[in-house]
């Protein structure tokens, strides 16, 4: 029996930690956060001879959310499958992505929901919304 969702992993190409890490940390405010050990090994997004890279290797955090970011050297962006990120306060969210030069879309066509789609740096659909009162 499902009980909730975990995360979701996203993919982007090699090159784009740093405007990732930029975006997901400092736009959208989640928290990176450690890999587990085993999983660190593995290696990960960034230079494999940076171990903190390796160790903070785009996993992101931020309430219930939980978004994991993959480098894929074929990459192509997800432009219909999409993460929907609830968010409390969704005018001065999405103000706060145009101040800083992101795409914003408005959409009203989900009942009972306040909504907005944006893109990340690498070009993957991203949905953002707001339950109505």
């Amino acid at each position: 029996m499902i009980t909730g969702l975990d995360h979701i992993q996203l993919a982007a190409p090699p090159g784009t930690e740093d405007a990732l890490r930029a975006y997901y940390a400092d736009l959208l405010g989640m928290t990176e956060v450690p890999k587990p050990p085993a999983l660190a090994a593995r290696g990960g997004w960034g230079s494999p001879l940076l171990e903190r890279s390796r160790e903070l290797g785009g996993w992101f955090e931020a309430g219930t959310a939980r978004l994991h970011l993959g480098i894929e050297a074929d990459f192509r962006p997800a432009r219909k499958a999409h993460p929907g990120i609830r968010v409390h306060g969704i005018d001065a969210f999405a103000a706060r992505l145009t101040a800083a030069g992101a795409t914003v879309t408005w959409d009203d066509a989900l009942p009972g929901h306040r909504r907005f789609y944006s893109v990340d740096p690498a070009g993957n659909r991203l949905e953002f919304l707001e339950p109505q009162a």
